[in-house]
């Protein structure tokens, strides 16, 4: 096995630097979305404000559910039928272009940006 030579370390500590900062910029320089748009079987299921409250249940194709809160301007899913729920423990999105998929349930929420739709509000 090689010796970690001063090259080396020096290469690991500048791509280390590089990645933290292009992070710090993703989180500081992210625009704040104005609303969420949530997909079912790839057809749009509704397009919400993230400036009003809500809790949707969304219906899936396969009988299972996805329940969305928007509260504070952020979303999330608070609890879904899907068996691995690993769009339950997603952290709330509320930056243009972050999403939350579920795939057993073929769901997708995302947060898009500018002026706030005038499209569908709700389908029941």
């Amino acid at each position: 096995m090689k010796k970690k030579t001063r090259a080396d370390v020096i290469l690991v500590s500048v791509l280390l630097a590089v990645s933290l900062i292009a992070l710090g910029l993703f989180f500081l320089m992210g625009e704040e979305g104005s609303y969420v748009v949530v997909t079912v079987g790839g057809e749009e299921y509704c397009r919400l404000p993230l400036s009003q409250n809500a809790e949707i249940r969304i219906p899936s194709h396969e009988g299972g559910y996805n329940l969305l809160i928007i509260e504070d301007g952020r979303a999330y899913v608070r609890e879904a039928s899907c068996p691995d729920g690993i769009c339950a423990a997603h952290r709330p999105i509320s930056r243009t272009g972050e999403s939350i998929l579920c795939k057993p349930n073929q769901v997708a929420i995302w947060v898009e940006g500018g002026a706030e739709s005038d499209g569908l509000d709700v389908i029941s």
